[in-house]
């Protein structure tokens, strides 16, 4: 049996704050892989175009490159439909039954989570670690967050403590349209990659 920490999310781009939050959770919590899990259709970026699956898996590919115990991870744009984390997490326990998984999450989407696709199962599913400091539009602190989800879903939420890094995907993606240097906030390879293939000129 391992230890699994998933890292989802859309990576368009993955940037260094990914890749912190990934380290904090296999060391803080002694995991034996981290898998890096582009998701394919994400239901809540509806309204915005993102970028083809093919160019946000290879930038993953070449941010964890050299890190042994980071995976990259196709599960979810192999599958069609929706990429909802209730049925990723349920095909994951079916076809890995040996292993335990820790969704990585940041502390806005534990405040939106009862907001999501079947809450319940994603929460009896997967060990949560949260990330990140307080929701300035959560009505309740993180730890009275934290101990609310737990009573009411009997969820196990444990927090990753590590400093933040100030950065978005979106605020890159301006920075890559603007011609500015994001050598700052994500890999060289990354950066290289979006310069060559003109990701986000428009």
């Amino acid at each position: 049996m391992a230890d699994i920490g998933i890292m989802g999310g859309t990576f368009d781009p993955v940037h260094n704050g990914h890749l912190l939050l990934a380290r904090q959770a296999y060391e803080e919590y002694q995991l034996d892989q981290i898998w890096f899990m582009p998701s394919g259709q994400p239901p809540h970026k509806q309204n915005r175009r993102v970028s083809p699956v093919k160019d946000r898996c290879e930038m993953v590919r070449l941010a964890i490159a050299g890190t042994a115990h980071f995976v990259f991870s196709d599960f979810e744009v192999t599958r069609t439909g929706y990429s909802y984390t209730a049925r990723t997490l349920k095909l994951l326990r079916k076809q890995y039954p040996q292993h335990c998984f820790y969704f990585i999450i940041g502390a806005d989407s534990l405040y939106e989570i009862e907001s999501w696709y079947h809450p319940k199962e994603v929460m009896e599913q997967t060990v949560l670690l949260v990330a990140g400091r307080e929701y300035e539009h959560g009505r309740r602190s993180l730890e009275e967050q934290i101990d609310y989800l737990s009573v009411r879903y009997h969820a196990r939420i444990y927090r990753l403590h590590c400093a933040a890094v100030d950065i978005s995907s979106e605020e890159l993606r301006g920075m890559a349209a603007r011609g500015e240097t994001m050598v700052q906030y994500v890999p060289k390879q990354v950066e290289e990659y979006i310069q060559a293939h003109g990701l986000y000129l428009t």
